[in-house]
């Protein structure tokens, strides 16, 4: 059992204000979407300080800033359980890709990924200052880096103990929970049962354990069930993150990973779900070269593309991720997104850069512009190869929370994926309002409470009295995601007013630079000194 618990009063005061009521800001005349999923009212919000102080008729009360919200919805704001929002937070620590689309906390550290020390890392953060709250996951593929680097054994006995020791202390320094990405190296190269091991550790600190799971193609059931084995084995609550369906021979897959989850959690395994709202994924370009070519790191993988050996070996597997996995199908469902050695290429697809480097854009000539962007430092690309129907389905489940997958919008640099710009506006302008997938409460619950619930963030995610102020005012007729994957950088539109900890970060759709954003450390944290 989670030691975390929330209580909801199932009875609000709705009594009027007197003359005495005095506020720091007072929101008037919302349509109240408080994130528990519950029909919207009308409703004043009276806030003092950093916390919500007041939710009713409060229309005798005064208040140093007075915040007309009449025809616009006020809801918690947004808390994005799956984030690589490092790259760009120490560019752009306003993070007005976040806060444009209502986003008031992020979390870091996921897909096995995650800084360390987390003390240090918590600190250079707080020094630094920033819009959002901040929060963060410890990385079992950085322990596991730091303690065996990039080789594909088993731990000795010593070595896993070290590294039950370190996932220890970075769940008293405040990490949320252990996140895997068993995709990548070196978590790939982890069994079950070590993965099993290191989050029991984190179970006794009551976190939780995030997945980017093994396969997300032909073996996806496969790896939905290795989740579920995690959960039940280590005892601790498991999500399924950024759950897809990636290849055109898989699409449908949903239906039976869903009954999976549908399955587990009627036998009492605490196992849910994220997503964000696109039918295209993005990673390095290395998501197209086999995990075992990659063993040791990036001069041992040049090594191998370059030998005789190895090489073509290696190219018939990037050719059969080109046809069936995360090149669905054609070297033009590939796009370079972000490459620092040579800019240029941002915006390019595989057959592009085929046909520039003077060959037919034949998935086989692909691989070798693959070798060639590995060779020359690496990319990161997007991958137009997610069912839509999936998305949908895996959007309607009750189990599903919402978010980005996506970094800090740093405006103009490269072609990136539109998710870091518009998964949250997305979601309530094409899903909820558009296509009516989802109701404009269900929403908001899987963009607030429902994150703030799993992820043991108190106070926060609701709107209830004495729960911290992080507000988003958005007009639910308007709000829209802009950014498209042709012209990524686009900010959200329709999000009127946006408070973090009381204090207003965004007024009339910009940002006013504040940064009240805080640590939020997370269930197992234990102070220095105490």
């Amino acid at each position: 059992m989670r030691r975390f618990s929330i209580l909801l009063c199932s009875v609000l005061l709705f009594s009027s204000a007197t003359a005495q009521d005095r506020f720091d800001v007072l929101i008037s005349n919302g349509r109240i979407v408080d994130g528990s999923g519950n029909p919207w009212y009308q409703a004043d919000v009276g806030i003092i300080d950093d916390r919500i102080a007041r939710i009713g008729d409060l229309s005798d009360a005064s208040a140093e800033t007075i915040i007309d919200a009449s025809g616009l919805v006020v809801s918690p704001g947004f808390i994005d359980p799956h984030t690589h929002a490092l790259r760009g937070i120490f560019d752009v620590p306003n993070a007005e890709s976040a806060l444009l689309q209502g986003v008031t906390t992020l979390t870091e550290g996921n897909d096995g990924s995650s800084p360390w020390p987390i003390a240090d890392h918590y600190a250079e953060i707080e020094a630094l200052g920033i819009s959002p709250n901040w929060s963060v996951f410890v990385g079992q593929g950085t322990i596991r880096s730091l303690v065996i680097g990039e080789e594909d054994r088993e731990p000795s006995a010593t070595e896993l103990q070290q590294m039950k020791d370190m996932v220890a202390t970075a769940m008293e320094e405040g990490a949320l929970g252990i996140s895997t990405g068993l995709f990548y190296v070196p978590g790939s190269f982890t069994s079950t049962e070590e993965v099993i091991e290191l989050s029991k550790v984190a179970a006794n600190y009551g976190g939780i354990y995030i997945s980017h799971l093994r396969e997300e193609t032909y073996q996806l059931l496969d790896s939905i069930a290795e989740t579920i084995q995690i959960g039940e084995q280590a005892n601790i609550p498991v999500q399924v993150t950024h759950h897809k369906v990636v290849g055109v021979e898989n699409f449908g897959a949903s239906i039976d990973s869903l009954r999976m989850v549908d399955e587990a959690r009627a036998r009492g395994i605490d196992i849910t779900i994220d997503q964000y709202p696109y039918t295209a994924s993005q990673t390095g370009i290395t998501a197209l070269i086999p995990q075992w070519a990659q063993e040791g790191g990036r001069e041992q993988l040049l090594a191998r593309i370059n030998s005789p050996e190895t090489r073509q070996t290696i190219k018939n597997e990037v050719v059969e991720k080109i046809l069936y996995d995360r090149g669905g199908g054609d070297p033009r469902n590939v796009f370079i997104s972000r490459n620092s050695w040579d800019p240029e290429m941002a915006g390019k697809n595989l057959a592009e850069l085929t046909i520039e480097a003077g060959m037919e854009p034949s998935p086989e000539n692909a691989a070798e512009v693959v070798f060639d962007i590995v060779r020359g430092g690496g990319a990161t690309a997007v991958y137009h190869a997610i069912g839509p129907e999936d998305v949908d389905r895996i959007m309607r489940h009750p189990a599903t929370a919402i978010g980005s997958d996506g970094p800090i919008g740093i405006f103009g640099e490269g072609a990136p994926h539109p998710r870091q710009y518009g998964s949250f506006a997305r979601v309530l302008g094409h899903f909820s309002r558009e296509r009516g997938l989802l109701s404009l409460e269900e929403a908001v619950k899987k963009m607030s409470s429902q994150t703030a619930v799993r992820l043991g963030i108190r106070d926060r995610g609701f709107l209830l009295e004495g729960f911290y102020a992080d507000i988003a005012i958005f007009d639910a007729e308007s709000i829209i995601d802009r950014a498209t994957f042709e012209n990524p950088h686009q900010y959200a539109t329709g999000m009127d007013t946006v408070l973090v900890n009381g204090e207003i970060v965004v007024r009339n759709g910009q940002h006013t630079g504040a940064r009240p954003g805080r640590v939020l450390h997370g269930p197992g944290y234990q102070p220095q000194g105490l």
